[in-house]
């Protein structure tokens, strides 16, 4: 092991819900057949943004454990439709069982958390808030943290963490750190975010909309779809699970609220920090989940530091043509993919990618690459500069 890496920490089990579908299987499924679960925006029946978004089926008609109705809202019933999918509620179930409900913590992202709710309230009335409604348990960004510790019967330490598009890769950097100082012995990880006006109406003012399919590394890209997940993980100290969260690396941009460094410089150093704490060199990832929203500003400043980091040697791609920007959400659910690629030996294309932008120097892959897939560097940059990127896969 290198000087200054860290001891891998195990990934035991791991679920997302995308607009892909529910579940791992239904998600590689479409990954496999190169099939986008982005339609037509029609969200609350939004008439005026031509755009493209990815819509989780059936969010709608969950319904929460009478018991937590309180916390009933849109991103609580995505976080409650995710946490019943490949059998992650027994996993969880167990860990509790194993280490006692006081010793596994809850580690959340979210970006926007149940703030749809608070835009319902509004629209019911704009004297005064309704009385259904109930900010702490909904619209706060604790909430779906708060909810998912009740939901699983957790009561170790709780943390909802919101750093815009980094916030789910983030939780398992603090998750990390909490068991490696002993305040707790297993982690519950996750990110869930999901539609609402403003995110929609935010980043169309942002200019940030394509009015097409995303196309990340295109030259011809023209921003993000907005789609909405939610996935969990359990990391645990079991030197028996395959694969492992190896390394990780977050830094901080502070070049502009919305923009990243146009050099990557922030992304650059999150990338070194993962490879040096999982002990690795460039030369040892098989694959690099790209952050990939396919903006022209985000897209360039990603390539620049992977260039300068990997060169044109390592395959990479982004999965946000699949599943859109999922926001809070796209840390856990590209964690995901990474897993299902080891799972695979396969690495997934740049899908709706038609021309590469000539200005990026590094291996994009038109079509899916079959072969040996060991270890995954995954990045998540959100706004402000906040970056996260996490190194997954095989020990050793």
């Amino acid at each position: 092991m290198i000087s200054g890496s860290m001891t891998p920490l195990a990934i035991t089990d791991y679920t997302l819900t995308t607009c892909l579908g529910a579940g791992r299987a239904a998600n590689w499924n479409k990954i496999e057949r190169a099939e986008s679960g982005l339609k037509p925006c029609d969200f609350f029946d939004i008439a005026d943004l031509t755009t493209w978004i990815g819509e989780v089926d059936g969010v709608d008609h969950q319904s929460l454990p009478s018991h937590l109705s309180s916390y009933d809202c849109r991103n609580n019933r995505l976080a409650w439709l995710a946490l019943q999918q490949d059998d992650f509620l027994a996993a969880a179930a167990r860990a509790i069982n194993t280490y006692g409900a006081e010793r596994v913590g809850v580690f959340i992202g979210t970006s926007t958390s149940g703030i749809h709710q608070t835009e319902l309230a509004y629209f019911e009335s704009r004297d005064h808030l309704p009385d259904w409604y109930h900010y702490r348990s909904t619209h706060n960004v604790f909430s779906v943290a708060d909810f998912v510790q009740q939901a699983l019967g957790a009561r170790g330490i709780c943390i909802a963490i919101s750093t815009a598009c980094s916030s789910s890769a983030k939780v398992f950097a603090s998750a990390y750190r909490a068991i490696a100082t002993g305040q707790c012995d297993a982690a519950i990880v996750g990110g869930v975010d999901s539609l609402c006006l403003t995110t929609l109406y935010g980043f169309h003012s942002l200019q940030l909309v394509s009015p097409d399919k995303c196309k990340p590394f295109d030259k011809d890209r023209s921003g993000i779809s907005i789609g909405e997940a939610g996935g969990f993980a359990l990391l645990e100290k079991n030197e028996d699970s395959q694969v492992a969260l190896l390394g990780y690396g977050e830094s901080g941009d502070a070049y502009h609220m919305s923009s990243p460094h146009p050099d990557g410089e922030g992304a650059l150093l999150a990338m070194q920090m993962a490879l040096n704490k999982a002990g690795l060199a460039s030369r040892d990832i098989d694959y690099i989940n790209l952050h990939g929203t396919g903006t022209q500003a985000n897209d360039a400043a990603e390539s620049k530091a992977v260039a300068q980091a990997f060169g044109e040697r390592t395959w990479a791609s982004s999965t946000k043509g699949w599943t859109g920007h999922t926001l809070g959400a796209a840390g856990i659910v590209e964690a995901g993919f990474s897993l299902l690629s080891i799972t695979h030996n396969r690495i997934p294309a740049n899908l709706h990618l038609q021309q590469p932008d000539t200005d990026m120097h590094i291996a994009l892959p038109r079509t899916a690459v079959q072969q040996p897939v060991r270890r995954v560097l995954t990045n998540s940059f959100g706004f402000g500069g906040s970056n996260c990127s996490l190194v997954v896969g095989e020990r050793g």
